[in-house]
């Protein structure tokens, strides 16, 4: 199962593809059901391979 762990607001959340997800603190004028991008990813992982990012990983994004 692919999951990957964002930083946002403050903490971190791990999501996956279909999750709904929470969030409690987000900059900018967002309603439920809007499109956000995530570029603040801390972890990735696929099921076999794990990146781990110093402190994110470079380039990655979470499109929620």
């Amino acid at each position: 199962m692919e999951f990957s762990v964002i930083h946002t607001g403050g903490k971190q959340y791990k999501v996956s593809v279909g999750d709904l997800v929470k969030i409690e603190k987000i900059k900018g004028d967002f309603k439920k059901g809007d499109k956000v991008t995530f570029d603040k990813v801390l972890l990735w992982d696929n099921g076999k391979d794990t990146t781990i990012g110093t402190p994110y990983i470079a380039g990655a994004k979470v499109m929620a």
